[in-house]
């Protein structure tokens, strides 16, 4: 067999070896040879470490750590979990490639080049934290807050955010994981029963399970997934409407093969046909419900017949759909979605997600919407200042609400457009923190141009992401694994007869090396510079989760002593709240511009010879923030990108064929991918998997791997009453060898 060595794999594979070479004292004192810190000392007996919380994805499973000497080499599900017990996928596992990843970040650098070509000067603590302290303050002293900005991701961010809005005064705060995610589900839900939905959707007692575009199984979240199979396990239907033959369209009974963007016309003709026939849930409705009327008279003209012609589906498919629900509500799981940014009329159709569920009477039953009732723990942070909402982007002359619905922070687009005018102020200071605002916001140039204008540019990661070139300062944060700070809680999901909730805080499996320092060192040190030395809640990282502890009457060393998690007797979930109502229609929502019951909004359709850019997970990948994990990448090294088979012949395309794309706006992608033929994928769509393509030549594993679908997503487009992004708006060519190939047909 042959040995296929190139001169880069084997430069890379070297370098890996020599980071784990073993060195006795004898050679290091006669070389000068300093042993490698990543490799481990002392005894070889193996250790097991609890209070392990993953963040490998946003869903924290619970870990245990194996340690042999000071080296962490095996992460295992706790088996304590009631959670995601001794379950941990493949990117939990992977924790390991990251925490001994040699492209990690390890020392303070200062970028001496250009913002976006950068040239890294090794500098101390000392000095980086004296840049970052004065540089900030003036920006706040000659702009006043309103000249900062903060892109921040994860649980570690969460700390000096609070810093920035709370004790700053910056309203300027843009998270992803709200603008470019779940915001508008939570907006819309909170406007309909009073209450985010998270996931909380009771499917191992479902008798029906209806995902819409929630393709289970690839996004691999544990024991959420562990939930959907106990109901699939327990004899659910399961309803998936998606364009794409996703994992969990393969385990459907009923596979809505949906049109891009007429998902809301699809629900609003289904609860249509249950009123009209007398199928919803009328003691419910009648008790909880306000506003039937309402909704009735706005949705008549959704015969099923119209949504099958806008949606492209058959009638009698949507029929079968309305049927199976109403036959078996209320234990119904109408699963409210996470990654719901789509096609810039998002809201509504999650308003229309969460009536559905309240015609079906499936909230607080068995496999309905019940939020399980988990421990309550501290929030101990910066306190909170009134800034007033003077300089709220969001807010008119009029003191109006600008987004009436919008998530919490300020829509990305009101940030960049100032930053960019300088009207109504001026954006000068910019923080980013754990997130990567180049390969996560829409028009990746317009993002590049709001970070040039900046007096100054402070990023902080694990990771040298896109962003990181853009940064005057960037600093090196320790990992998930070497550090306190989220202290995971929940419930038992089995929704057993004996209800257990547990507490589980984030504790270190390793010691932080090289010069790694973690979020609350980092952001004292800055507000001590800045002159809020008093306003500083706690010294350290394990202060705070000690104090937060507090509130639920424990302390680190006892839950440590159990194992890393303690549990506790829990509540009742089903109990129903005495003042749960559910708005079919919502009069304030109608005040403020907007239809007050949902209403469908149709998309523009792809122009002639381009088709539909989707994207979206992978079982082995969270988005770009596992691009450079060796392991990973060799399970899926790029996102081939999904076309119709059909559509594939016509054009001369086959299975691993290599292409790029180019956009309607004539931007094309840097680097290329193949060619997945498959029926799984209607005609007016294609589909690939987010965050490949990475920018960065310091990610020496990621970097150039795969296509980055988000430089493609040029033309922006807004939920109108959240400000959040719709993300697939965007339209593509395929080019293969140099040519542009015009797609057939969009029908």
């Amino acid at each position: 067999m042959a040995f296929n060595l190139t001169r880069r794999k084997f430069l890379q594979s070297a370098s890996l070896a020599a980071v784990a070479l073993p060195l006795s004292e004898a050679i290091a004192s006669e070389t000068s040879i300093q042993r490698s810190p990543l490799e481990s000392t002392g005894s070889f007996g193996d250790e097991t470490v609890v209070g392990g919380v993953c963040e490998m994805c946003f869903w924290r499973c619970q870990l245990v750590g194996k340690k042999r000497g000071d080296r962490l080499i095996k992460l295992e599900g706790n088996p304590k979990s009631i959670d995601n017990g001794t379950s941990i996928c493949a990117r939990g596992n992977a924790g390991i490639k990251l925490l001994y990843d040699p492209d990690r970040l390890k020392y303070p650098l200062k970028n001496v080049g250009e913002r976006g070509n950068p040239k890294w000067k090794r500098i101390s603590w000392q000095e980086a934290l004296d840049e970052c302290g004065t540089k900030l303050k003036q920006v706040h002293e000659k702009y006043g807050a309103q000249g900062l900005c903060m892109f921040p991701h994860g649980s570690s961010a969460k700390y000096p955010m609070h810093f920035m809005e709370r004790t700053l005064g910056t309203h300027n705060v843009s998270e992803a994981s709200f603008y470019q995610c779940r915001g508008i589900r939570d907006t819309a839900y909170l406007a309909t029963i009073g209450k985010a939905p998270g996931e909380n959707v009771d499917m191992p007692n479902a008798k029906v399970i209806m995902l819409l575009g929630g393709h289970f199984g690839e996004n691999v979240h544990v024991s959420h997934i562990k939930r959907y199979i106990k109901g699939l396990e327990n004899g659910a239907k399961l309803i998936v409407v998606d364009p794409r033959f996703s994992a969990s369209a393969a385990k459907s009974d009923v596979w809505v093969r949906i049109k891009p963007g007429t998902d809301t016309a699809f629900l609003l003709a289904i609860m249509n046909y249950l009123i009209i026939n007398k199928k919803y849930d009328e003691e419910f409705v009648d008790e909880y419900g306000d506003g039937l009327e309402e909704l009735q008279a706005g949705i008549k003209q959704w015969t099923l017949e119209k949504a099958a012609a806008e949606c492209d589906i058959p009638a009698a498919q949507i029929k079968e759909v309305a049927e199976l629900l109403a036959a078996n509500s209320p234990n119904v799981s109408i699963h409210p979605g996470r990654h719901v940014s789509w096609y810039g009329n998002d809201f509504q159709r999650q308003r229309a997600l969460a009536c559905l569920t309240g015609l079906l009477g499936a909230f607080y039953v068995k496999g309905g919407w019940v939020p399980g009732k988990g421990p309550k723990v501290g929030a101990i942070s910066w306190a909170k200042h009134d800034h007033g909402d003077e300089h709220n982007l969001n807010m008119n002359e009029d003191e109006e609400r600008l987004y009436p619905y919008a998530p919490p922070g300020t829509p990305t687009e009101l940030i960049r457009d100032a930053a960019l005018t300088g009207k109504p102020y001026p954006i000068k200071g910019c923080v980013i923190w754990g997130q990567n605002p180049i390969q996560t916001i829409p028009g990746q140039d317009k993002m590049k141009e709001v970070l040039k204008q900046m007096d100054f540019v402070m990023c902080v990661d694990v990771m040298p992401t896109d962003v990181t070139m853009w940064a005057d300062i960037l600093l090196p944060e320790v990992s998930y694994l070497e550090r306190y700070d989220y202290i995971k809680t929940g419930t038992q999901w089995d929704f057993a007869d004996n209800h257990l909730q547990f507490i589980a805080p984030r504790m270190p499996l390793a010691e932080p090396m090289f010069e790694r320092k973690d979020q609350v060192y980092i952001t004292n040190e800055i507000a001590r510079r800045m002159g809020f030395e008093k306003e500083i809640p706690v010294s350290s990282a394990m202060e705070m989760v000690e104090k937060n502890l507090e509130v639920a009457g424990l302390t680190l060393d006892q839950v440590r002593k159990e194992g890393g998690i303690h549990t506790r007797p829990g509540k009742d979930p089903y109990a129903m709240p005495e003042d749960f109502e559910v708005l079919f229609y919502n009069e304030d929502i109608e005040d403020a511009g907007f239809p007050g019951i949902p209403t469908y909004k149709p998309t523009e359709p792809p122009p002639a010879g381009y088709t539909r850019l989707l994207y979206g997970r992978v079982p082995v990948h969270t988005f770009n923030r596992t691009q450079n994990n060796v392991w990973l990448n060799r399970a899926m090294p790029e996102n081939p990108v999904w076309i119709n088979d059909e559509l594939a012949a016509k054009m001369g395309l086959s299975d691993g064929d290599t292409v790029g794309l180019v956009n309607q706006d004539g931007f094309s992608s840097r680097t290329t991918t193949t060619v997945k033929t498959t029926p799984g994928i209607r005609k007016d769509a294609i589909y690939m998997a987010h965050g490949y393509g990475s920018a960065n030549p310091l990610l020496t594993v990621g970097a150039d791997a795969g296509v980055d679908d988000q430089s493609l997503i040029t033309k922006i487009t807004v939920d109108e009453e959240t400000g959040a992004h719709g993300m697939r708006t965007n339209f593509v060519k395929l080019v293969k060898d140099g040519k542009v190939l015009d797609i057939p047909t969009s029908a």
